[in-house]
């Protein structure tokens, strides 16, 4: 998943302004006031629609002659970029986030645990092996680190259907990952590493059932993972 990367004046132009849009403080349809916008911000109308490209390749502004720049409807923002969820976390949206994300993932990944279990190389077999030896050197690390380790072992697992389509089908899961990952780590919750290393072990078994059960199993202990700490998180703000 790629977040935007922009630093100094002009990453947090991107920021502020993204922020403002999903958070509901300039709505869809409305029109940006950009001269009133550079003067608030201090920046020159060239940094500002530079900003503004960025927002608009994320799908939360577009431009037209005589209108102006403005909001694009919730519908046609970029749901998946990474930004634009992280940017729904911090208004208190993480719970259909996360929800939305894991039925995606509930309806990609015990089918290709079930293709990896039938068609696997045993090139395959050593990229999971090393992906799970991975997320065990990235436990204790920082939340980055620990989903990243997290995302490797998923696109592997993909790549292993050796269905080129599944393959692609990362763009869905990378940011369930990453948005779950980030949420729990440093709280108590399951480690993650049994429940994929059974993942592994039905795809080298060539168990296609038991690899679906094994991924089906992993997402709802992910699942449970996430209920429990947004459940401390709103008891903790009560």
């Amino acid at each position: 998943m790629s977040g935007y990367k922009g630093r100094g004046v002009h990453g947090s132009t991107v920021e502020l302004l993204g922020a403002r849009i999903v958070n509901g403080s300039i709505a869809p349809g409305e029109v940006l006031d950009l001269q009133e916008i550079g003067q608030e911000l201090d920046l020159s109308l060239t940094s500002l629609r530079e900003a503004i490209k960025v927002l608009m390749a994320k799908g939360l502004l577009d431009a037209r002659q005589k209108k102006g720049t403005f909001v694009r409807p919730r519908s046609e923002w970029n749901a998946l970029d990474s930004d634009v969820l992280r940017w729904r976390q911090t208004v208190g949206d993480s719970e259909a986030v996360l929800r939305d994300l894991a039925e995606v993932r509930t309806a990609i990944e015990p089918r290709a645990a079930a293709l990896a279990a039938e068609r696997r190389t045993e090139e395959d077999v050593a990229a999971l092996q090393e992906a799970l030896e991975g997320m065990k050197a990235a436990r204790g690390g920082s939340a980055d680190e620990a989903a990243r380790a997290d995302l490797v072992f998923h696109q592997v697992l993909l790549r292993a259907t050796g269905n080129e389509l599944f393959a692609q089908m990362r763009v869905f899961v990378e940011p369930a990952l990453m948005v779950r990952d980030q949420l729990v780590h440093d709280h108590k919750v399951a480690d993650p590493v049994p429940s994929h290393q059974r993942v592994v072990e039905a795809i080298v078994a060539r168990e296609p059932m038991q690899a679906a059960d094994a991924a089906m199993s992993l997402l709802e202990q992910s699942v449970e993972d996430v209920t429990r700490v947004l459940g401390d998180e709103r008891g903790e703000k009560a």
